[in-house]
């Protein structure tokens, strides 16, 4: 059998191959093949590299098998961070995911996924409103108006219309910019304010995109009948989750693997039976939604790499069908 050659897909080039409103797609249908038990992790799930001083550079690869596609799809993650240089989110750092085809184990792409694994981890987190959003939510709080920020907001702007966003973030000149732009753009007030709490306590549906690794969010600022969305590991204070009437994740097997979730369940702060569920039972309706007005719910995400496979298969797929990106010469040409 004569082999195809690889197609590699730019970042440039991802632009055009995937939407807001394919992102959300995709990760509902991935939450429902985890709930079908059609997704087969790498086993470790993940493996890192953290080169020793001087070198401070860091590798983190994870695996899938996503059986209803079909498609296997391997992460490889690097980025460089001595404490004073972060690379985490940036455009030098490498990240690609490799696509196979399971039933041949012949590689299909290469896709630089910067901007569908942003797109991914947003559209992911903020799904979950579709079942768990106030009623009328009317004021967006925005903790972080960086990358995750931006994209959660356009995430939202699919399914809302807000009479007010209230932002803030650590630079003052950075929120003042980002309230005049994004003003301007909805026609609605945007207000930066120089605290985390004064955005939390005023929110209706609250987004915490920084890349925080320290606790900026309490939970007794999260108002009756709100929904807090955190994406970030260690934001909302552990100490406050079993206060809230409802809490949701992606998924407990995720999760457990990050230090700063395990450490909350082995300290009795939270335990799997306060979970209400994870967001896969939530699209097929293994448990309710929102069932009152004033219900207080938390929303967390670590990430799930079957949904950023998932979305590069459908990248793969568009740009086969508009020949766009590079191929490979076969490696048996």
């Amino acid at each position: 059998m004569a082999l195809e050659g690889v197609r590699f897909i730019p970042y440039k080039d991802t632009l055009d191959l995937l939407s807001v409103e394919e992102a959300m797609q995709i990760c509902e249908d991935v939450y429902r093949m985890h709930a079908n038990g059609s997704v087969q992790w790498s086993e470790p799930s993940s493996w890192k590299l953290d080169a020793d001083a001087p070198y401070h550079n860091h590798w983190h690869v994870k695996g899938v098998l996503l059986k209803e596609i079909p498609t296997t799809g391997v992460r490889m993650y690097n980025y460089f961070d001595d404490g004073v240089r972060n690379t985490v989110g940036q455009l030098e750092c490498a990240r690609y995911i490799v696509l196979t085809d399971p039933m041949t184990g012949h590689s299909k792409a290469i896709i630089e996924e910067h901007w569908s694994y942003a797109i991914r981890s947003t559209a992911a987190a903020i799904l979950p409103l579709k079942w768990m959003a106030p009623t009328n939510p009317k004021v967006l709080g925005l903790v972080g108006i960086g990358t995750m920020g931006v994209n959660c907001l356009a995430c939202l702007r699919t399914m809302f219309e807000f009479e007010k966003i209230v932002c803030t973030s650590r630079r003052p000149e950075t929120r003042q910019a980002f309230a005049e732009k994004w003003s301007a753009e909805l026609g609605i007030p945007v207000e930066p304010v120089d605290t985390i709490e004064e955005v939390v306590r005023a929110s209706d549906i609250g987004i915490g995109g920084t890349t925080s690794e320290d606790i900026i969010a309490r939970e007794d600022w999260v108002k009756p009948g709100a929904t807090y969305i955190s994406l970030a590991r260690r934001e909302m204070d552990p100490a406050g989750w079993a206060a809230f009437d409802k809490v949701v994740i992606d998924g407990w097997d995720v999760n457990i693997v990050t230090k700063e979730f395990k450490n909350m369940i082995e300290s009795g702060e939270f335990s799997r039976e306060q979970l209400h569920g994870e967001i896969c039972d939530l699209v097929t309706g293994k448990v309710p939604g929102r069932e009152t007005d004033d219900e207080r719910i938390l929303i967390h995400t670590t990430g799930l790499v079957s949904q950023d496979v998932a979305v590069c298969h459908h990248i793969y797929e568009k740009a086969k069908e508009r020949d766009v990106g590079l191929v490979l010469p076969p490696t048996d040409a």
